[in-house]
């Protein structure tokens, strides 16, 4: 496969959508992409707007919750989605796994691949993603670059066994660009969200889509600071507090629950 190059739409398929679930974790949810006070958006809910254009039965739902790791996304989210009966689903999870002292991805795939299995024998065309090399934006993570590259080949493979759509994220360029990054790091921009939302309408065949999501961004004219002190005063602010939680046992999840657990309308997209 090419840089940039996506599975194949399915021709049959791909022209209409009324029942769309997102499965998944913080990304899925939106974090990065407003706020907690405001709302959040994120890539699921812009690939909803998108697919509610032209379609007045279209609803929508999104079971993703923040923290979870793909297992916990399998056993809190696969029968809520199944029991939306969706026509379209999007399962997005393993992130969370990685970043532990210890992951086997054959067991983070195997979550994802029986997700991938059951929505789509249950009749749902089902699209995913594959994850971005974080130690482009995150030098500190080093360590779990080879468990991303497996994992993407890992979800590859599971994704080709059941006709999941794959958008492959993991190929663009702009996985480098600070712009399409949270102040974390660790969550997409509003500008790397819709990236997401764009690259899956790709990879589903959604009418009015396009490779325009693989092309190089525009040059960045503001200066990204870097350097040694811009990192300390990341892992400050960031990753020290991930570690607190993660030692304590506790995750960014704790006590919450999905933002849209029942199919509903969505507005048509907005402008940014």
């Amino acid at each position: 496969m090419k840089p940039h190059e996506t599975s194949a739409p399915d021709p049959v398929r791909s022209t209409e959508y009324l029942r769309y679930v997102a499965l998944g974790d913080s990304q899925t949810e939106g974090v990065g992409d407003g706020d907690d006070i405001t709302g959040l958006r994120g890539w699921a809910d812009r690939l909803a707007e998108n697919l509610t254009v032209g379609n007045p039965g279209f609803r929508y739902a999104n079971l993703a919750v923040r923290g979870r790791r793909a297992g916990e996304v399998r056993a809190e989210q696969l029968g809520p989605a199944l029991a939306l009966r969706p026509d379209v689903a999007t399962v997005v999870a393993g992130v969370n796994d990685l970043l532990r002292p210890r992951v086997e991805t054959a067991a983070v795939v195997g979550h994802l691949e029986a997700m991938f299995a059951a929505l789509t024998e249950s009749g749902a065309r089902v699209a995913t993603v594959t994850f971005p090399d974080l130690t482009r934006v995150i030098p500190l993570a080093r360590p779990v670059r080879s468990r991303i590259l497996d994992i993407n080949d890992r979800i590859r493979a599971a994704a080709a066994r059941h006709g999941v759509a794959v958008a492959e994220i993991a190929r663009h360029s702009s996985v480098a660009d600070r712009r399409f990054w949270s102040e974390d790091r660790l969550h997409c921009s509003p500008l790397g969200h819709q990236l997401i939302a764009d690259a899956v309408a790709h990879a589903l065949g959604v009418p009015g889509s396009s490779d325009s999501w693989t092309q190089p961004p525009p040059p960045d004219l503001m200066p990204t600071p870097r350097g040694a002190a811009a990192e300390l005063r990341w892992a400050a602010t960031f990753l020290r507090p991930w570690l607190g939680r993660r030692l304590r046992g506790q995750s960014s999840g704790d006590q919450r629950t999905a933002k849209h657990p029942q199919l509903h309308r969505i507005e048509a997209p907005r402008l940014s």
